[in-house]
């Protein structure tokens, strides 16, 4: 894997989250996870689960991978990445073991090398975390019978609802209506969508009373970009750049939140969108990639086409508040951890009959 334990972000997540549900299985006795970045935290690792300091190199990190292998002769190799994949077949095919390859989105969009796709075409399973990461890799595969998954992300317990006063006042942005986005400050032409916000920012600002300011919450090299932006547009006094936030606060900046929106055409799936309404806040993101399925084509979020993005932003602000319970058991009820779990144990069961 990339990253796990200790690291950040929505990849680390979801390899945390799998690797703490596979560890669940009683057919698991042992996980050995070895990564390429260095953890940001320390973090307490779950029963049957070791990770090894990460190994930067790429040589040096195989070699490690095909020493462990050789040494523990595993019964399941796990790809936490495409790149990883020519490594991960050589495993399996020394140790025959079962490989089960991960894809999360924006890597399998355009067409993959066949370094990279026949791996995949090898796997036994390919677990993507959305329909749309499926059909991108169903429609490259060589496979007359595609051997993808779908395995949707999972949303933390500590995303709960919470007292929106109390938090607000935590940030103070009593009296606001707030927009919150979380995400990294990508330079890849802006696709997370932070433009599409700050623009509307003047518009919003004159429309509804309370007045309407930004949160960014994340860090990146777009962050001078952005700033600019702000200032050119003479909203830099309604936009907030916090920075990275550490896990354990993001509940309560959820909750802080009017509205959660991330406007991004790259998300693989988007697993902010869960955090955000699993904690009670209504979300809006666009119809394209893997984020129809995070807001379940409109039934716990909005979800609409970059070209109806202001319209819908500011209307969702000015309607009345969405019942953050109600919102919250929706989406534990389709995303939470009972529901992941199954659907990873049940991966198990298959690869084993």
């Amino acid at each position: 894997m990339t990253d796990a334990y200790g690291g950040y972000g929505g990849i680390a997540q979801y390899n945390r989250d799998i690797l703490t549900a596979l560890a669940q299985g009683q057919i698991v006795t042992q996980i050995d996870v070895m990564v390429r970045l260095a953890p940001d935290a320390a973090e307490t690792l779950p029963e049957k689960i070791n990770q090894a300091p990460p190994i930067k190199g790429r040589v040096a990190y195989a070699f490690a991978a095909l020493i462990k292998a050789l040494q523990t002769r595993p019964q399941l190799v796990f790809s936490g990445h495409i790149y990883h994949g020519p490594l991960a077949k050589l495993i399996s095919k020394l140790t025959g073991a079962k490989l089960v390859s991960q894809l999360h989105g924006t890597e399998i969009w355009d067409q993959v090398k066949p370094v990279h796709l026949e791996p995949l075409d090898q796997s036994d399973r390919v677990l993507c975390v959305s329909r749309h990461t499926k059909s991108c890799l169903d429609r490259q595969s060589q496979l007359a019978q595609p051997n993808t998954l779908v395995i949707p992300n999972t949303v933390d317990a500590a995303f709960t609802v919470g007292d929106t006063q109390q938090a607000k006042a935590k940030f103070g942005i009593e009296g606001e209506k707030v927009i919150l986005t979380v995400a990294r400050l990508d330079t890849r032409q802006g696709y997370k969508g932070h433009d599409r916000i700050i623009r509307e920012l003047s518009h919003l600002n004159s429309t509804i009373s309370e007045g309407v300011i930004y949160l960014v919450a994340g860090q990146g090299p777009d962050l001078p970009r952005l700033a600019s932006l702000a200032r050119e547009l003479g909203v830099a006094d309604k936009v907030r750049f916090m920075g990275k936030v550490p896990i354990d606060g993001l509940p309560d900046l959820y909750r802080a939140a009017d509205l959660f929106a991330l406007p991004s055409t790259g998300e693989g799936f988007g697993i902010v969108f869960l955090e955000a309404m699993a904690c009670g806040t209504h979300a809006i993101g666009l119809n394209i990639g893997g984020a129809p399925d995070a807001l379940a084509d409109g039934e716990l979020g909005i979800c609409v086409e970059e070209s109806e993005f202001p319209a819908a932003l500011a209307k969702a602000l000015q309607a009345p508040p969405v019942d953050p319970i109600a919102l919250s058991n929706a989406v534990r009820a389709r995303f939470g951890r009972e529901a992941f779990t199954e659907r990873v144990l049940g991966l198990l069961s298959t690869l084993n009959s």
